[in-house]
């Protein structure tokens, strides 16, 4: 078989697996949305029989003969072209999955489903002990697979390199500590700054909640997202998903309350959705029609959730909007005293409701959970202690319950162990972009003030959307902004916006 039919091969096999992990994207969408509890085991068996089927077609010895026709020929010669992105990344993609037996990936995948009803039942009822058995056996797979993958020094790279391809536990930590150094003493001088915002206004009156549902898909049609190919359901956790071409789905929850619960989230789930639309389809299914990573994914639903969503320009469009929905709520509200709101600063116990300021203590807290786990060997009863000491040491909180505190994410239930350091680093790319989009559009803010976010989401099209894996996260940030990674960017857009809000010089 000469090269391009054996590439022309690869494209007919990877579309393939790509159709068989979509309809496993359909099953755990319907298991956080629709899925009665009873049918948890044998959504199990249908989820655990197609992560066999794709991992079997993944790793057929055909593949690795298909590969190295592809990577010996001239197909190859620019690195990135389409042909050489896609081969270097399902070798990628072949080499790692190679290392996993079947039976381990069957394994491990009905255990997580299993272990997402599992922690669903124990975060109602705030109780770890219910959750700690089955937590327990996946972090022993999870410590098996890093054995299987293999890693130079520390076997929490292997997670980490799952979910962020070439990144490293020490350069993140690198990244975490210089962030927090200046990160903490600021947190302080905004609690104590002589000017505070009143976060009553948002988190403590009447939104009825469907008119916070309408709000929240008029804000995400506003970005962009195109509701004839998605849709915004209700679960547990927020999360978004992706089908397939034309078919992405977002959940939330809501709290009638709680204004910022449902929508911030929204925003978040709309980044990543818009994302996941404007990706080529023609390369569904390949690497050059795939996210980069989940931190690039992350620095997505961070941009518009704050960057955007929590500015003062979205407001000065969208406040007259949201004073129409809840009239008698915000009567006496003026637009300034609702964005000081939405940005107050205050060490809280719940991630997904953290602002800006606080938000990345809560992901290095997990960071060093994660690596106390698999490179130390913290036992699982011990988990919720540490956790609770780390809080207290990060946030200066007690936590007063495990629903609160140890039970409040869902990632660890479906194995995501490495996933969390995505959020921050996610935070540090979108700054990054987000700082080079202001050079490149000098009149943003103008733009947001007016209602038109297409010249933002146009420019994300061009920088990241189009190119799908052509570069790596490392690589695709050098590519936008001539520089590194650094956490400088994101310090600075928090002290300027900030230190403007509560009054400081």
């Amino acid at each position: 078989m000469n090269p391009e039919q054996a590439y022309q091969e690869l494209l007919r096999r990877f579309r393939e697996i790509a159709l068989i992990d979509s309809i496993e994207a359909v099953l755990g969408w319907d298991q956080e949305v629709n899925m009665p509890p009873k049918g948890a085991q044998w959504r199990a068996e249908q989820s655990a029989y197609l992560s066999g089927l794709a991992h079997r077609k993944t790793i057929a010895p055909e593949i690795n003969d298909l590969l190295c026709a592809v990577e010996e020929s001239d197909l190859v010669s620019d690195p990135v072209s389409d042909e050489a992105v896609n081969a270097r990344e399902w070798r990628r993609s072949y080499d790692r999955a190679a290392k996993l037996p079947t039976e381990f990936v069957e394994k491990y995948s009905r255990t997580a489903s299993l272990a997402q009803h599992v922690w669903a039942e124990a975060r109602a009822k705030s109780d770890f002990s219910l959750y700690a058995p089955k937590l327990g056996e996946l972090i022993e797979l999870t410590k098996q697979k890093t054995e299987y993958y293999g890693y130079e020094d520390k076997p929490y790279d292997a997670l980490l390199d799952e979910f962020e391809p070439g990144e490293k536990t020490d350069n993140v930590k690198r990244l975490f500590a210089g962030l927090r150094e200046e990160l903490a003493p600021f947190l302080q001088e905004l609690v104590n700054a002589p000017k505070q915002p009143d976060p009553a206004i948002v988190e403590d009156r009447d939104y009825p909640v469907e008119r916070q549902r309408i709000l929240g898909q008029m804000a995400s049609a506003a970005y962009g997202l195109d509701y004839a190919s998605a849709r915004m359901d209700v679960s547990t956790h927020p999360f978004s998903t992706n089908f397939g071409p034309g078919d992405q789905r977002i959940t939330t929850r809501f709290d009638p309350r709680n204004f910022g619960d449902s929508f911030f989230s929204v925003l978040h789930e709309t980044g990543h959705a818009l994302y996941e639309q404007n990706l080529p389809d023609e390369f569904f299914g390949l690497p050059r029609g795939k996210a980069v990573s989940l931190g690039i994914h992350e620095s997505q639903s961070r941009t518009w959730e704050n960057l955007v969503g929590r500015s003062k320009a979205f407001w000065q469009y969208f406040y007259p909007i949201t004073r129409q929905m809840f009239p008698k709520t915000l009567a006496d509200v003026s637009m300034e005293d609702f964005h000081f709101a939405v940005n107050a600063v205050k060490p809280g116990y719940i991630r997904v409701e953290a602002d800006e300021v606080t938000y990345n203590l809560h992901i290095m807290l997990r960071f060093e959970i994660e690596q106390a786990i698999i490179n130390e060997g913290l036992p699982v009863e011990e988990i919720p202690a540490t956790w609770n000491a780390l809080f207290k040491e990060y946030l200066g909180l007690d936590v007063p319950d495990d629903s609160k505190g140890v039970l409040q994410d869902i990632h660890w239930s479906f194995g995501a162990i490495g996933y969390f350091p995505t959020y921050a680093l996610g935070n540090l790319y979108g700054a990054q972009f987000f700082a080079q989009a202001r050079k490149d559009i000098p009149d943003l803010d103008a733009q947001f003030a007016a209602g038109k976010f297409e010249p933002l989401l146009n420019w994300l099209r061009e920088h990241i959307y189009q190119h799908g894996q052509r570069y790596r996260a490392q690589e695709l940030v050098k590519v936008v902004t001539g520089e590194p990674l650094s956490y400088k960017p994101l310090m600075a857009y928090l002290r300027d916006k900030y230190s403007k809000l509560y009054g400081l010089a």
